[in-house]
């Protein structure tokens, strides 16, 4: 007789299953207590340390007080015991306004996927956007004045020769985690970027000139070998790097590796921070939470500032009509329009102006394609192609006169554009007689010019894809060029392929633009030495004549004497044309009407982040739509 389950087996099984259950659910139960225990002490000792924080800081009177607005110093407008605290200033009047309120998100966009966000390594002004309102610097500026003003540092002494700067620390500034900034991170900052382990040419190209930057008690001591006219502002504009959170990452060659590798690595002391900022991918949208501890005397306003991808601009205008975005940077013909949009005008500011930090647009004329001299190579084909390259009617017919020719690098506000150097007009009878100089020639009777060896003139101008603009542009130089006998191939590419493309050097010439700024240096972009892999002179331009004038100009402390030597510069970029350079554009800006407080500056607009400046906008509570 076989066995049989019975009742009693039943209950017997079911007793069983009932004490292992139970077992189960107290060890579930145990675990969750002692997560509940461990974040309950992690947030103890995060209250502790903000609870010391802030006690130090009122005993040492670091805190302005409500009176802070209270002019009473005839020349800044501050006491002695605010003045340090002068880069708050503008932020600080905007929150005395009546209908001033903290909360609700800032909505942007970017026209193109990001590869990384890391510092250091990262290369494109959208990372940068993002990177300076989570890295403070040591100074800022006032967008009105153009005065550097303090902000990490609470003041500063220069040396009689400009070889060396002492920046004092203000003390009580913590990086998002608790962790004070000292000396020891800005002096970690500069051997960190200038560790060759680490993927950082570019700004190893820009920070050349400080020979060491040391930690002296409370000051960061930057010094110099030899005088560079940019000191102070490379200094105090350097981001600062949190020594405990990227320290590890010099540890070993394979330790900087992995830092080279990363996409997410954002962590400091400003205003907002990433949530997680160990782990962000370009897979993930972008979206930076406020830093509950910045240290600053005016808090940041938002509590969220987002960033969406909007890689078409009929996309990026719909996003807008339906409030889903608070900006929205136009083209000419959609400002055009919109102005008289009553829809649009009933919910959005609209703003046109020049930005002292815009920059210019340009065609890049690669000269060494894989070791080999490109047809580029000979400055007469650069200067047929920019007589081919009618500026007044890019600006007049594309950008709808928003915008102005160029003829060079150099910012019009400011004094290093050379004023007697013309800028070229469209001339097809100067530019056919310059190719022929070159040795090209319709040697087949097809209409399409050929080198001497056969080689038909055909080339691939890139440009970033979904920018109705760009794509405009290029199809008009097809025509214009065509006229000589050249064909240009529009090559569209999303922004990670032109990266790598400028990264590899691999094509034959893009079309781009550079921020600006009232004076810049030259030489992260046409110094030979910046051919090096990584290095921003990715077009391999060399020109002894004009590293010679770089290299004294940077070296020049004295003003009225570097001035000529940048227009002498200039002069030489002007007979060169390694770039054929387009134009400058204005800004066309609509807003959301909820922000407050947007201001025309000097600087443009009083933009939040700009020179890590503290945020000046904010919206009304009643006017809110975001919640966190």
């Amino acid at each position: 007789m076989g066995n049989r389950f019975g009742v009693k087996d039943l209950l017997l099984y079911l007793f069983l299953t009932a004490i292992l259950a139970s077992i189960w659910l107290a060890m579930v139960q145990i675990d969750r207590q002692w997560e509940f225990i461990s974040l309950t002490e992690e947030q103890l000792e995060e209250q502790t340390k903000d609870i010391a924080e802030i006690r130090r800081r009122l005993q040492r009177g670091m805190i302005p007080s409500a009176g802070y607005q209270n002019r009473d110093d005839n020349e800044s407008g501050l006491n002695a015991n605010t003045k340090s605290w002068r880069g708050f200033e503008r932020a600080l009047q905007a929150q005395q306004q009546p209908d001033y309120a903290p909360g609700d998100w800032l909505v942007d966009y970017f026209p193109d996927n990001l590869l990384t966000l890391t510092p250091s390594i990262s290369s494109d002004t959208y990372a940068a956007a993002v990177q300076q309102r989570v890295l403070d610097t040591l100074i800022t500026r006032d967008p009105e004045t153009l005065e550097w003003l303090p902000l990490v540092a609470e003041s500063w002494q220069i040396s009689d020769d400009g070889l060396t700067i002492r920046f004092k620390i203000r003390d009580g500034v913590t990086f998002a985690d608790g962790e004070p900034l000292t000396a020891e991170d800005v002096a970690f900052t500069h051997r960190f970027v200038m560790d060759e382990r680490i993927a950082a040419p570019r700004w190893r190209a820009s920070l050349s000139r400080i020979t060491e930057v040391t930690a002296e008690g409370n000051e960061a001591v930057f010094r110099y070998e030899e005088p560079y006219f940019g000191t102070f502002e490379l200094a105090g504009t350097l981001p600062i790097l949190a020594e405990h959170f990227y320290g590890r990452y010099l540890e070993s060659v394979e330790a900087a590796e992995e830092f080279n590798r990363s996409t997410g690595l954002l962590f400091g002391s400003g205003p907002y921070r990433l949530e997680n900022p160990s782990a962000w991918t370009p897979d993930q949208g972008i979206v930076l939470v406020r830093n509950d501890r910045y240290w600053g005397a005016a808090q940041p306003p938002f509590e969220r500032i987002v960033y969406k991808v909007i890689q078409n601009d009929a996309a990026l205008l719909t996003e807008f009509r339906n409030g889903d975005i608070d900006f929205y940077r136009a083209r000419p013909l959609d400002y055009r329009e919109l102005k008289d949009d009553a829809e649009v005008a009933k919910r959005a500011q609209s703003f046109q102006y020049y930005d002292a930090r815009g920059g210019y647009a340009y065609i890049a004329w690669n000269q060494l394609n894989d070791g080999t001299p490109t047809r580029f190579a000979d400055k007469r084909v650069r200067q047929a192609l920019t007589y081919l390259t009618d500026r007044d009617r890019i600006t007049n017919e594309v950008m709808l006169g928003y915008a102005t020719p160029a003829n060079g690098p150099f910012n019009p506000l400011g004094k290093q554009l050379n004023p007697d150097l013309p800028t070229r007009q469209f001339d097809l009878d100067k530019a056919r007689s310059l190719l022929a100089e070159a040795g090209y020639e319709d040697r087949d009777g097809d209409g399409i010019l050929e080198s001497a060896e056969g080689e038909p003139f055909r080339f691939k101008l890139s440009y970033p894809s979904g920018s109705d603009d760009y794509k405009r542009i290029v199809l008009l130089l097809k025509d214009l060029y065509v006229q000589a006998g050249i064909i240009l191939e529009p090559d569209p590419l999303d922004w990670p392929l032109m990266l790598k493309a400028l990264e590899s050097k691999t094509y034959d010439a893009i079309s781009l633009a550079w921020s600006s700024g009232f004076e810049i240096d030259l030489f992260q972009f046409f110094h030979s030495s910046q051919m090096a892999t990584g290095g921003d002179n990715f077009i391999n331009y060399a020109s002894p004549e004009l590293d010679a004038l770089i290299d004294q100009a940077r070296a020049e402390m004295d003003e009225s004497k570097r001035m000529p030597l940048w227009h002498q510069a200039h002069e030489v970029l002007w007979e060169d044309q390694p770039y054929t350079f387009l134009m400058r554009r204005s800004r066309l800006d609509f807003v959301d009407r909820r922000i407050q407080n947007i201001q025309r500056v000097a600087a443009g607009l009083n933009s939040p982040g700009l020179w890590q400046m503290p945020t000046e906008w904010y919206v009304p509570a009643p006017m809110q739509k975001y919640q966190d």
